[in-house]
């Protein structure tokens, strides 16, 4: 395969990795995943972010340089936006390939250098508005992204061809094959990336959607006629969509209204718990309000996460287990709460055998995320039909709360 040309001096790369592996050894990437950097060439030519070696990624690195009469032998400037490992792993081996090339990172990725590849020579510390000048009239300008999604995050920028090189910020889930530009994919499969950007966003990037707000924010005042991101598309047609669609995502933790749309993630051990679910369903669908349903432990917490991050309303039923929550709901709950999923109307229902005691942990788990609780709905054993009422009413107002929630 051949390098993907931005511009005149500016060339993509990128490795498709589509292996059984999971994304941070958490996440499930079943239609893969993009490393993709960026070679910019002046007099002296730079590698924008690196790679790990992943599924025959280097391999593809190297053929696509070759394509450019490069190789990781002849890149002058090495400039690491973020230095986690999918984009550093890689930096020994360039290192004894390349001795003389010079690093350029944050401070604090400077230090993530020296600590973890103990590279120490030819590393220089940026900072917001250092220029590093290629010769020829290129030059590159960098700005400081803390927490976007590392403390040592920068982005950079290239103020001649306006190109905006962001690294983990503005990116997706999704490998490319041949078709690495927006204007390439059909409605299609820009649907499938939009799952996967939003899926993305809330397992890597919901934590930091304060920090998404104010780069943001910031990034406004530059012309950017181009995206260019570590992971999926690259936005050349329509650059500001992917910046819109970050903009509303963090949005969704941050105090911005969520979607009109209902996430129910449910478990039952015998049965008890889903006849309780398929009465509030009844009632949610009276009120013709958006349902996505997970199982759980069936459906992996990956895309349950994409799906409720989003959502104005959640249901959450599952039974008592051993005096506490159905484990499986209790691990959403707790990743709910590492990602700030905050601001959700909630009902919570579920059966329970021969004691209670799932409320009170699920009331423990949700306390500091600012939800609107519906009244708790529980029984023992086999539902009745009084508490089948009572639970298609609570779906019915889930549902009207959501309906009426300002989006």
């Amino acid at each position: 395969m051949k390098a993907s040309t931005l511009t005149n001096s500016v060339a993509a790369i990128h490795a498709d990795i589509k292996s059984a592996d999971r994304f941070e050894g958490i996440w499930p990437i079943p239609r893969g995943v993009s490393l993709n950097s960026y070679v910019v060439r002046g007099e002296k030519t730079a590698l924008i972010d690196l790679l790990k070696d992943w599924d025959g990624s280097v391999g593809q690195f190297e053929e696509q340089l070759s394509s450019l009469g490069l190789s990781f032998e002849t890149i002058d400037f090495l400039i690491l936006n973020h230095l986690e490992p999918d984009h550093t792993a890689f930096l020994t081996e360039l290192r004894k390939r390349n001795p003389s090339v010079r690093i350029f990172a944050t401070e604090k990725g400077a230090a993530m250098v020296r600590n973890f590849f103990k590279i120490t020579d030819n590393l220089q510390a940026v900072k917001t508005g250092d220029e590093l000048d290629l010769g020829g009239g290129k030059k590159l300008v960098f700005t400081e992204a803390p927490n976007l999604h590392w403390p040592e995050t920068m982005v950079t920028y290239d103020p001649g061809d306006k190109i905006l090189f962001s690294c983990d910020a503005f990116g997706s889930y999704g490998s490319l094959g041949g078709k690495v530009f927006d204007d390439q994919l059909t409605e299609a499969e820009h649907a499938v990336f939009e799952e996967e950007c939003i899926r993305y966003y809330a397992n890597i990037v919901a934590s930091f959607s304060m920090f998404v707000k104010k780069a943001v924010e910031s990034l406004s005042a530059l012309d950017i006629r181009i995206v260019a991101p570590s992971h999926g598309i690259i936005w050349r047609k329509n650059p500001q969509e992917i910046i819109r669609r970050y903009a509303k995502y963090a949005g969704y933790n941050t105090g911005s209204a969520p979607e009109k749309e209902i996430c129910v993630i449910w478990g039952s051990m015998y049965g008890y718990t889903k006849l309780g679910l398929d009465a509030v369903l009844e009632g949610i669908a009276a009120e013709g309000v958006p349902v996505r349903v997970h199982r759980v432990p069936d459906d992996d917490a990956s895309f349950v996460l994409a799906d409720a991050y989003a959502a104005a309303g959640i249901v959450l039923a599952m039974p008592t287990y051993e005096y506490k929550m159905f484990p499986p709901a209790a691990h959403i709950l707790d990743l709910f709460a590492r990602k700030h999923f905050t601001g959700k109307t909630a009902l919570r229902i579920g059966s329970w055998g021969w004691i209670g005691g799932a409320q009170k942990e699920y009331e423990e788990k949700t306390a500091g995320l600012k939800w609107n609780h519906l009244p708790a709905c529980e029984w023992q054993g086999i539902p009745s039909a009084e508490d089948l009422a009572t639970l298609r009413e609570r779906g019915r107002e889930l549902a009207a709360a959501v309906k009426g929630s300002g989006v």
